[in-house]
């Protein structure tokens, strides 16, 4: 690959990982203008949620089932949900169960303010890079801006700043400091989207497979732990029409 070529592809993935984790930072400013019902945020919630299973299924294992074989899939998509359910009993243990919550009734922490609200910063970065990092990844596998991934991340990330902000506030945490976290995470994603790139640039396809596989089982890990169980519990049964509204989107942005 030239250098111009390389230069190029690093700065999209930059730019768009930072775009991708700009929700979290949207959803805090929305969040701290604007009182929003918890219904409301659930039906987001479930869009992102059906939007994240449309670009596992469309993107991410359609990409590893053409660079890879079986064992190549099973080893990173398992692997990745197994990785990311340690990671999340340990940020669980520590309150950030409460990353994706408001705080109100049975959601307020059981733990210290400091460390709940830790916990819940930590939880939301182990969200953000898996997803982020598959921005680069497909940039530099050839395929260009996955504009279906992208939106299924921003959807997605979208209700997690406005509920996770709540729940800061409700903790004690100032504004100034939970927008300096958010922006932290915005840079965070950008840097985990340009390490798909950078790192995987010159990778095999079957490492191209493992990784696009191991992305997608943390992901699904994530959205069966969090995402799912907040959206239905506060949205109700609307949710199953509007998760299938949030896959079949992803499908027409494919």
């Amino acid at each position: 690959m030239a250098a111009g070529e390389r230069v190029s592809g690093m700065g999209s993935a930059l730019l768009w990982g930072a775009v991708a984790g700009a929700a979290n930072l949207i959803g805090s400013f929305i969040v701290l203008a604007i009182a929003l019902p918890q219904r409301l945020i659930a039906y987001v919630m479930a869009l992102g949620t059906g939007a994240l299973i449309g670009a596992v299924c469309f993107e991410l294992l359609a990409e590893a089932l053409e660079l890879g074989d079986f064992l190549d899939i099973a080893f990173g998509f398992l692997g990745g949900a197994a990785l990311f359910t340690v990671f999340d009993l340990i940020v669980t243990n520590r309150g950030g169960m409460h990353r994706k919550r408001s705080g109100h009734g049975a959601d307020k922490p059981v733990h210290s303010d400091e460390g709940t609200g830790l916990a819940i910063f930590i939880g939301t970065v182990m969200d953000a890079l898996p997803e982020t990092a598959m921005i680069g990844l497909g940039i530099a596998q050839g395929g260009g801006v996955g504009i279906a991934l992208i939106a299924a991340i921003f959807i997605s990330n979208l209700p997690e700043g406005i509920s996770s902000t709540t729940g800061l506030r409700k903790s004690g945490y100032s504004i100034e400091k939970i927008l300096f976290m958010w922006t932290f995470v915005l840079l965070a994603s950008a840097a985990s989207s340009l390490f798909g790139y950078a790192v995987l640039n010159e990778a095999s396809e079957s490492t191209h497979a493992i990784v696009s596989s191991f992305a997608a089982g943390a992901i699904v890990a994530m959205i069966a732990s969090t995402m799912m169980p907040e959206a239905h519990e506060k949205g109700g049964p609307m949710v199953g029409l509007i998760t299938a509204c949030g896959v079949f989107i992803t499908l027409l942005l494919g």
